[in-house]
């Protein structure tokens, strides 16, 4: 009895209670996670949880944004361009949904964007878009030739936040009547051809915007060419809103320095998302970088740029503003308070194509000689190219093109990319590409074409810029003034202040003539 109490009382060995705990343990260990596991899925579901990692992480930069790697808050995070290209679950520009969208009134500043344009959709619709995605809220068009053809139009007209004005016969004759025609600034470039005359219809076009502007409620307004892109460098955001937004209260224009493309092939075909390499504009150099690199920069070209050097110009919306040609604004009453950006710049996509030798050529009724060409071109490059085109065969024409336009010198351009005459912006090839990936351009076009009947968007495809074609659609193509009677003698200069700033043409950049060294 005593054995078999002694015996029952004997403890347990200390093996077995070990592997005991052990088993609890890991049973526990394995059913925890898969517990905890589970309830996050429950409020996952029912949207009870915020995963940390999309509330604190900052969204994907474009290069070119802001490179400080510093956190945005909620409201930089739901930036225009990430909306556009549906990374954000903010609805500011739904274009996912019914391509539909109403600015919010708390959107300042508002910028609206003005051209003159007779470009199809393949160049319309990447360069407007765009500009939505870095916060340009309205755009003016001013449309003639194939881009106030019905299939391109009715999609233009379609597009929130974008107002088409065609070059009618009315508004010609409301444009000879304006204040413009009959003062003297703007008059050395009257009864000119070619780009003398998109000049004057630039100019023209610029004076109707600032009144539709105003009616928008806009703050800020640009004028470009549909082959410039803004490049909103500088800012805390890649935002034109937020660029301008920071800008004093007392500065009544902005200019931005342009930057031109420099292809690298001869075989671009959308130069929006094919172009990543710009030639710097003088005013973003240094003044021994540009001149001591300006001959491998020219290239045996008449100037350190093919075209234009002097920027475009955003202004304030404010009484009395007016155009001072495509390239500035003015003011009536005051000499315009103004500051030049250090980093932001217009891109200009010069020449990019080979095609565009022939285009250009095409839109201008000049003889191919030395003399004739002054009257329809102001730029050097523009009338070489011109008697280029109008002469060389296709085969001269693409040689021409390849050693004047394309670089292909590898070991000179990663010499300039090294000094900084040239640079690599990816920002806008991006955008762009982004874009046209996410079906945008399709799916405006798809979705206005539904409203098109079939005869109208047939006719459309298979007319051409013939004046035949365009009269159609009631646009005149008369040269602006040319009305029988001269109206020269009708022109008047007004009794208001600051009449006799002469408006600012395309200039090119400083050459090596222009060098004054101090004695």
């Amino acid at each position: 009895m005593a054995g078999g109490l002694h015996s029952s009382l004997r403890p347990t060995p200390p093996s077995s209670s070990s592997s005991s705990f052990t088993s609890r343990l890991l049973l526990m260990l394995t059913i925890l996670p898969l517990t905890l596991a589970a309830f996050a899925f429950v409020l996952q579901w029912r949207g009870g949880l915020t995963d940390p990692t999309t509330r604190w992480s900052p969204d994907p930069l474009f290069p070119g944004m802001d490179p400080s790697g510093t956190v945005r808050s909620s409201a930089a995070a739901s930036s225009d361009c990430v909306d556009l290209l549906g990374r954000s679950r903010s609805a500011s520009f739904p274009y996912y949904r019914d391509w539909k969208f109403s600015y919010g009134s708390d959107l300042r500043p508002k910028l609206c964007i003005t051209t003159s344009t007779s470009a199809g959709l393949e160049q319309t619709l990447p360069w407007l878009f765009y500009h939505k995605v870095i916060g340009v809220t309205n755009f003016f068009l001013f449309v003639e030739g194939k881009a106030a053809t019905p299939s391109v139009s009715k999609v233009l007209e379609s597009i929130p936040g974008v107002k088409v004005i065609y070059r009618t016969k009315e508004l010609e004759e409301q444009q000879t009547r304006s204040r413009i025609w009959n003062e003297t600034w703007l008059a050395s470039f009257f009864y000119k051809p070619c780009n003398y005359e998109l000049f004057v219809k630039q100019s023209l076009n610029m004076e109707m915007a600032i009144v539709m502007a105003r009616e928008a409620g806009m703050d800020w307004i640009i004028h470009l060419d549909t082959d410039e892109l803004i490049h909103p460098a500088g800012a805390r955001e890649y935002s034109m809103r937020q660029l301008l937004a920071e800008v004093p209260g007392n500065v009544d224009m902005v200019i931005f320095p342009n930057y031109e493309s420099s292809v690298e092939r001869d075989d671009i075909k959308e130069p929006f998302s094919e172009v990543s390499m710009f030639k710097k504009n003088y005013d973003h150099l240094p003044k021994d970088t540009y001149f001591g690199n300006y001959k491998e920069a020219t290239r045996g070209n008449p100037n350190y740029f093919l075209t234009y050097g002097n920027g475009k110009s955003a202004a304030r919306i404010q009484d009395h503003l007016r155009p001072n040609g495509a390239h500035r604004w003015h003011n009536y009453m005051k000499t315009p308070n103004e500051i030049k950006l250090d980093d932001a710049a217009v891109l200009h996509y010069t020449y990019p194509k080979f095609s565009d030798l022939t285009s250009r050529r095409d839109r201008c009724r000049c003889k191919p000689t030395k003399e004739d060409v002054k009257r329809c071109f102001m730029l050097e490059f523009d009338r070489a190219a011109f008697i280029i085109a109008s002469t060389a065969t296709e085969e001269e024409m693409l040689h021409w093109y390849r050693e004047h336009i394309v670089w292909t010198d590898k070991a000179v351009n990663a010499k300039l990319l090294k000094k900084g005459i040239l640079t690599r912006i990816y920002a806008p090839m991006v955008i762009v590409q982004e874009l046209r990936e996410s079906g945008v351009f399709t799916s405006v076009v798809a979705a206005a074409h539904t409203n098109l009947s079939k005869d109208e968007f047939l006719s459309s495809i298979e007319s051409s810029n013939t004046s035949r074609g365009i009269e159609s659609r009631g646009i005149s193509s008369r040269k602006i003034g040319n009305s029988g009677e001269s109206q020269a003698t009708a022109r008047k200069v007004l009794e208001t202040a600051l009449t006799d700033s002469y408006a600012v043409p395309p200039l090119s950049p400083p050459s090596m003539k222009d060098i004054h060294l101090d004695i």
